[in-house]
């Protein structure tokens, strides 16, 4: 067991290591980006990664205010199901009611694998690379798509 400024340690050199192995990348609108801290571009709607001792995730968190707006953008990404399918290769677990924040619901759609924990060191190569290939599908669906969830929102 970690104490938390280990814990904070780790995290931190995981997350900057993983930065450093994304430089070489290039969002699929030709700018640079930070993959750690993936834009959306589209309020409310937040690209997450997720590593623990239970697995890896890439998370859209779907979690504006106003529940009905929530509904919108969930169902345009469920219309959009296909293309991201396509895209990743890999269904992602769909969560119209994922959790609570502050009392207001949360949709997710999410990409996970359990196979790997970060807490086993000879996991972490292949953590980042898990989410090396995550990260630039999604990137590649999301430049496409995205300006239709901005319109929705604007």
């Amino acid at each position: 067991m970690l104490s938390r400024e280990q814990q904070r340690e780790k995290n931190a050199a995981f997350w900057e290591a993983f930065r450093m192995h994304m430089r070489k990348h290039r969002s699929s609108n030709g700018k640079p980006m930070n993959w750690v801290n993936y834009p959306s571009d589209v309020k409310d709607i937040y690209i997450r990664l997720e590593v623990d001792g239970e697995g890896v995730r890439l998370c859209v968190d779907i979690q504006p205010k106003d529940d009905g707006i929530r509904a919108i953008i969930w169902e345009q990404f469920t219309e959009l199901k296909t293309v991201l399918l396509q895209e990743m290769e890999v269904d992602p677990i769909w969560n119209e009611s994922s959790h609570s924040i502050g009392g207001k619901q949360v949709s997710r759609v999410y990409w996970e694998t359990r196979d790997l924990n970060y807490y086993r060191d000879e996991d972490i190569p292949q953590i980042q690379d898990w989410l090396e290939d995550k990260l630039l599908r999604f990137d590649r669906f999301y430049q496409e798509y995205k300006e239709i969830l901005i319109n929705l929102v604007a």
